[in-house]
């Protein structure tokens, strides 16, 4: 069952990519479905490619062989940067068998894992990947840049900090006021590196697992991000309410939001009500349906790539195509339903 789903993966992206075609004039984002993990893989209309995370471990290697199907599919040789947001299994497990399949230029990363004597499981995490990024590893902190040609790619947070001074026209946050605050995380979830990277008009937020209480110091009291295009939730769709601050979530008012989230992993909780007030947004899509949720807490089927339990689950992946003049363009590859957006 897993090589047929992985055949049909890679079926699936070559037919909606036209992987024997000249590559894309646009950026590209897919995230490719790790089952609850973490893996957004973007090209840019140069060729360059950049992966965030590479899902969870298993003795099958599923998620690093659907990433590599993707890669391959797309005409890819070899993923230029991988930015590692944190040392979770389900962000940086696949790195180790994914780094044999095809080869990765340099890897991005907040600096060394701060649990990794926490058991012989987080020591293994941090050492595989201690050992394939040797000679090759930036280490990030809040105002980098990452160099993605033809895009801007700001560092925002990384190793518990944010980033000083607002950028992106952000400012004083009209939603600070009550906010709720949070204890102070002290997991790798905190120390998420994440991003926003500008294409044109087109902005695209990805803070990776970054926590309620890291959330709020890009929030209050000033909004230090702006506002953005489209935002992949953090933690999977806020994962039991460990991030989500709506002080964040609210302020930076993505038009279209991207839940990659497992069927039963993320959308708990206050979750789906955050997303839903959420002032000019468009649509959201989801990664998975989120299977504890009823109708009224998932988005439309049409959106949503995976409707399955993870051992029935193809793996189905959602694109975005982003033109140099702002529109863009999500699409389902479970179906190939694809609607049109115009950043803002």
């Amino acid at each position: 069952m897993a090589n047929l789903c992985n055949l049909i993966l890679c079926l699936t992206l070559a037919a909606a990519t036209g992987a024997a075609q000249p590559r894309s004039k646009n950026l590209d984002i897919y995230w490719i479905d790790t089952e609850g993990g973490g893996a957004t893989l973007m090209v840019t209309p140069s060729g360059q490619t950049m992966l965030v995370d590479t899902g969870n471990p298993g003795p099958d290697d599923r998620d690093p062989k659907r990433i590599f199907q993707a890669a391959k599919a797309i005409g890819l040789q070899k993923i230029d940067i991988l930015l590692i947001t944190h040392y979770h299994g389900d962000h940086v497990g696949g790195a180790p068998a994914l780094s044999k399949m095809i080869p990765i230029a340099k890897f991005y990363d907040h600096g060394d894992s701060i649990e990794a004597g926490n058991s012989p499981q987080t020591a293994k995490l941090w050492g595989d990947y201690k050992s394939i990024s040797e000679g090759k590893r930036v280490i990030v902190k809040p105002g980098d840049k990452i160099p993605l040609k033809g895009m801007d790619v700001t560092v925002v947070s990384a190793n518990g900090e944010v980033i000083a001074k607002p950028i992106n026209g952000g400012g004083l946050n009209e939603f600070c006021k009550d906010a709720k605050q949070k204890e102070t995380d002290k997991t790798e979830n905190g120390r998420s590196a994440g991003f926003l990277l500008t294409y044109g008009r087109f902005k695209f937020l990805d803070v990776g697992d970054l926590t309620w209480d890291r959330e709020m110091m890009l929030a209050c009291p000033a909004n230090k991000v702006g506002t953005v295009t489209l935002f992949q939730a953090t933690h999977h769709g806020f994962v039991n309410g460990f991030s989500g601050a709506p002080a964040l979530v609210w302020a930076i008012k993505p038009q279209v939001v991207v839940v990659n989230n497992g069927p039963r992993k993320g959308l708990e909780g206050d979750a789906w009500d955050t997303i839903s007030r959420i002032s000019g947004l468009e649509d959201t899509w989801q990664v998975h349906r989120a299977l504890k949720n009823d109708a009224a807490h998932n988005t439309a089927d049409a959106q949503t790539a995976n409707l399955e339990e993870t051992a029935d689950c193809k793996g189905q992946w959602i694109k975005a195509s982003v033109s140099s003049d702002g529109k863009f363009t999500l699409t389902n590859s479970r179906n190939n339903f694809s609607k049109t957006y115009t950043s803002r």
